[in-house]
C-alpha cells in the first residue's frame, strides 16, 4: 500500500547553516563543511525558516509524495544523514581504537602526520600492513592509555570506515578465531566537543 503524503522535520541549531540544491546537502558551522549528493533518492527537500522565539535557525522538511514502505523508510534515514551532518560541523566524532593481543604485540605506527597508520607485528607475521585514512580523518595516538589510538573527523562516515578499516585489515586467518582473539577494535565512540 503507498502512502500518499509522509514527511519528516529537522531542526537546525543557531551557528550552522543548512543548503540544499538540487538535492545535494551542504552542511557549514563552526568545525567545517560538509556536502552530501542524495539525487539518488526521490524526495522534496525544502529549508523552513522558523520565528525568532525558537531557538532553531531553521527547519529541514523532507516530504515523499506515493511513497511505497521502503520509499518512506527513506525518510528517516535522510533526516539521520543531516543530523550525522550536523553533528559533524559542531562536534566532530571521534573513535577510540585499542590493540588486543596475547602473545605478539601488535606496534602501530602513525605516518603522514596522523593521515596513514602501520601495523606490524601482528601475531608475529612480518608483514606490514598500512591503512591509509579516509579524506578528513586524523589518527593520533593516545597519551592515556597504552596500545591506543584516537581517530577524529567530522564526517561519520569517513570516520568510521576508517577505523573498519583498520579492524579489517587486523583479521586472523586459518586460525580458530574465538581462541586468538588478536586485532585492533573500536573500544568507544565519542564526540570531539563533549556535551556539557
Amino acid at each position: 500500500m503507498k502512502d500518499i503524503y509522509k514527511d519528516e522535520e529537522l531542526e537546525v541549531p543557531a551557528g550552522v547553516t543548512v543548503a540544499i540544491k538540487s538535492r545535494v546537502i551542504t552542511v557549514e558551522g563552526p568545525r567545517g563543511k560538509l556536502q552530501k549528493a542524495i539525487r539518488h533518492i526521490n524526495m522534496d527537500l525544502r529549508i523552513v525558516p522558523v520565528g525568532v522565539k525558537s531557538g532553531a535557525a531553521a527547519k529541514v522538511k523532507l516530504v515523499v509524495w506515493h511513497g511505497g514502505r521502503k520509499h518512506v523508510a527513506c525518510l528517516r534515514t535522510v533526516k539521520s544523514l543531516i543530523e550525522n551532518m550536523i553533528t559533524g560541523v559542531t562536534k566532530g566524532f571521534l573513535y577510540r581504537m585499542r590493540a588486543v593481543y596475547a602473545h605478539f604485540p601488535i606496534n602501530i605506527i602513525i605516518n603522514d602526520g596522523g593521515k596513514a597508520v602501520e601495523i606490524r607485528n601482528f601475531l608475529g607475521e612480518k608483514r606490514v600492513r598500512n591503512v591509509p585514512m579516509l579524506e578528513g580523518v586524523s589518527v593520533e595516538e593516545s597519551k592515556t592509555q597504552k596500545d591506543e589510538i584516537i581517530l577524529t573527523g567530522n564526517d561519520i562516515e569517513n570516520v568510521s570506515q576508517s577505523a573498519a578499516s583498520i579492524q579489517g585489515i587486523c583479521r586472523v586467518r586459518n586460525k580458530d578465531i574465538r581462541k586468538f582473539l588478536d586485532g585492533v577494535y573500536v573500544s568507544a565512540k565519542e564526540k570531539v566537543v563533549q556535551d556539557e
